[in-house]
This record gives C-alpha cells, structure tokens and sequence, in this order.
C-alpha cells in the first residue's frame, strides 16, 4: 500500500472533501510501513475498505419555529465501521456540518474507540441546525423531526449516538424521550443521558478531566510537574469547562478561554469562582465569552484564537483546524511544551509537523479525549447491566482507560531517540485492532 495513492483514489471518488481527505492523509502517513509488514491486509484490499464508511444516511428534516414558520435542514448519520462492536459516535447540530466534516470524525471515531479498548465500532452524526438563538421549544421540535428519521438505524446493539458540539443533555434527553415513544423501549440507545433516566456519573466531566489524565501520563515521561504551569485553553463549552475544572484541582495556572467570537486573556487566572460564572454563562444564559472580560476588567480579543498568548501547555478544546502552522510557531517561541487536543482535530497538518519536529509532547485527539467516548461505553455497561456506578467508580475507569491509551501510544509510538510519536503510536495502535478484527471477520 502507498498512501500517497490511496489518497488521490479517493480524492478522485469523494471529491470536495477536505476534512474527511485531511484526517485520512493523517492516519495513512503512519500506518503504511505497518501495513505493508502484512500482505495479508494488502491481498483484501482492507485499506480502503477501513478508509470508506460501511454506509452513509442522508436525510431532510422539516420544523416549525415558535411563529409558526416551517425550517428545512439536512441530517446525516454515518456508520463507518462496527468491526469491534456496534456504531459509536455523537451528534453535532451546528451551521459548519455537512458529509465531509461528518466522515472525518466517524473515520477518527473508529480508532479512537479501537483505542479504548472497549468494544465500540465509530460512528457519527448530525445537522447543520444550529441550536444557538433557537428556544427550547424549538430545539425539542427540531430534535423530535430529526429522530423520527434516524431512529430506524440505530439501537442498543446497531449504534449508539451522543452528544457533540451544539448537543447536550438537553438535546439527549429531547431525541432519547422521541425515540423511547416510537420504538416503544427503554434501552440504552443513548448516551449522555440525564441521570434520571439511565445516564453515567461522570459522563459531563469525561472529555475534559480525561484529556487532563492523557497530559499528566506525557508530562510523567519527562519528570514534569503540572503544578504551576501556565495553560492555554480553548473553548468555552463542556469540554472546556471540565479541562479547566481538573486544571484548577491540581494546581495549575488557566489564562485563556474562548468562544467563536474571540478569546478572554486572564493573567491572575481563572479560579473556581471565575470558572462558574463561566459556567453559568454558557450553560444557562447561553452569553458569549465577551461578558466574561467585562465582568472581570481582563482583555478579550475580538475575532482571534489564543494561541498567541505566553504558556507551558495549549489544550485545543473548540473545534478543528482550530490551530495552524503560525499558531503552532507562536507556541512553540513562547515555550510551549505541551499541547494535548480536546476537540477532534484541532490542529492542522502544518501545525501538528511543527509539534513533531519540535519534538515537544504532543497528544492528537483521537488519543488525548476518548475520554469521552470511553464513559460513553461505561454508560452502556451500566444500562446493559441495570446498574449504576459511584462518580468514583466511573472516574477510577476513565483515569485507567486514559493510562491504557497512554501505554499503547508509548509501545506504539516511541522512537529510536526515546522520545514518543504520539500521533504514530495511537494511529497504529488503533488500527491494529481494528484490521485484525476485519480479518477475522471476512470480507464483508
């Protein structure tokens, strides 16, 4: 195989693609020696096989607004791979998404759920509706006409959605209560649930505190103490949040947040108080970052990313390509020796070939926030087994499963000079999985 031709055929046959073309260009630049060490793969063709999803749903979804007025949008589902176990991947309803951006993340979702250890296939899905502006009224009768389509694809052992960017608890709860009615079953064909109804402790928290545990196994390799160190975070919304909640629990310096807007710059710190108000604002007012800056007296940058800002550590929590080749030399020249992803591939492949030859510790997202997910399969375990955990039960999971991901990056990954390649070590530890079960399995 020849990644470099494996790319231009499918550039040729999924053209006005970028996302999906840049995530698999990513994952093929790491695995070809690999792969090409077994010509069995080569002899069924698997490589494009694992690279096309096993099916794509597109499908219109009509809504009246609060005067009565009827909306069109457009909903996908995309089911990439179920090799290891049933669809797993969440729904984004935002104004950016469409099939490319959806295939990129199913593609990433496969690995990184292979990378969990636990038996996920990926998937994802999703709308380019916008929550934001919309009344909760409107949003339950959106969520409602978007299952009424989706829910025949999907189940407890088909796949299993969850919440993304611009879907919470809310959203969950909304497309859950409409599916529960049609299909006449409570199962756990959700996640993200409320805790009323069948959700995990932990489940709010898991992306942020687990990509907080994925940087504290980096730092461990070179004697590093977070304790102090200045961070640069972006984002504002759940992720965010709760990598800035477990920052502060263990003692280092948060400085930035963001929104699409711009960034807030805080040199004393954002703290416990100053992260609920935060809180507060996104999660029930729904403001932006801005109001944040007024009611401290700090700086906000209108229309920019923080990445410009003095720090030890950058944790990219928004969304992709949110970091790019002059972000990462701005970094990299004010010291940076961290930067571990939130979001799903925030950083360009300028940015992520600054990192790497800088040699500096660098966690792609599929790596560092399958926290996420991973709580995700833990709330499928306890729906499955009628049980619920203790907050503490969950947590000691996750910060397992990250330490597990953490180890096989590290056997994976680790160079000739001792130093780790943790974009090589998560790509070919989660594909390894991956292929071997295909073949297992025949081709089908």
């Amino acid at each position: 195989m020849k990644a470099a031709e494996v790319l231009d055929k499918l550039k040729v046959r999924f053209p006005n693609e970028p996302e999906y073309h840049q995530a698999v260009a990513e994952v093929l630049a790491t695995i070809e020696d690999v792969y090409n060490e077994h010509p069995e793969f080569d002899k069924v063709n698997l490589i494009e096989r694992l690279c096309i999803p096993d099916r794509i749903y597109s499908f219109r979804v009509t809504w009246m607004d609060d005067n009565g007025n009827y909306h069109t949008n457009m909903g996908y589902r995309i089911q990439h791979n179920n090799a290891i176990g049933p669809y797993k991947g969440g729904i984004r309803f935002h104004a950016s998404v469409n099939q490319s951006i959806l295939k990129f993340l199913a593609f990433e979702q496969t690995f990184k759920n292979s990378l969990t250890t636990l038996p996920m296939g990926g998937g994802k899905g999703g709308s380019d509706f916008s929550p934001r502006g919309k009344s909760n009224a409107e949003i339950m009768r959106f969520c409602q006409a978007f299952v009424e389509e989706l829910q025949r694809h999907i189940g407890p052992n088909t796949d299993v959605p969850a919440g993304d960017i611009g879907v919470g608890g809310r959203e969950v709860g909304y497309m859950f209560g409409k599916y529960k009615k049609m299909t006449r079953e409570h199962t756990g064909t959700y996640t993200g649930k409320g805790l009323e109804f069948g959700g995990s402790l932990v489940r709010p928290e898991a992306t942020g505190f687990g990509n907080v545990y994925f940087l504290l196994e980096m730092l461990k390799t070179r004697g590093i103490d977070i304790k102090g160190k200045t961070v640069c975070v972006s984002g504002s919304g759940n992720v965010a949040q709760y990598t800035v909640k477990k920052l502060i629990e263990l003692g280092a310096k948060v400085v930035t947040m963001s929104d699409s807007n711009g960034y807030i710059y805080d040199p004393d710190g954002i703290d416990a108080d100053k992260l609920a108000y935060i809180m507060e604002l996104k999660n029930l007012y729904r403001g932006r970052i801005k109001e944040y800056a007024e009611e401290y007296g700090v700086k906000y940058v209108e229309g920019a990313r923080p990445w410009g800002e003095k720090c030890d550590i950058a944790l990219p929590s928004a969304t992709q390509n949110e970091l790019n080749g002059d972000d990462a030399r701005k970094l990299l020249a004010n010291g940076c020796i961290a930067v571990s992803e939130g979001a799903n591939m925030p950083s360009t492949p300028e940015a992520i070939e600054q990192f790497l030859e800088a040699k500096i510790l660098y966690a792609p997202g599929k790596a560092a926030n399958a926290g996420g997910v991973s709580v995700s399969g833990l709330e499928m375990a306890q729906n499955a087994s009628m049980i619920s955990w203790t907050a503490e039960e969950v947590d000691a999971k996750l910060h397992q499963i990250m330490e597990n991901i953490h180890a096989q990056c590290v056997k994976y990954g680790t160079l000739e000079d001792g130093t780790v390649n943790y974009v090589k070590g998560a790509n070919i530890a989660g594909f390894m999985k991956v292929a071997k079960a295909m073949m297992a399995q025949g081709v089908v």
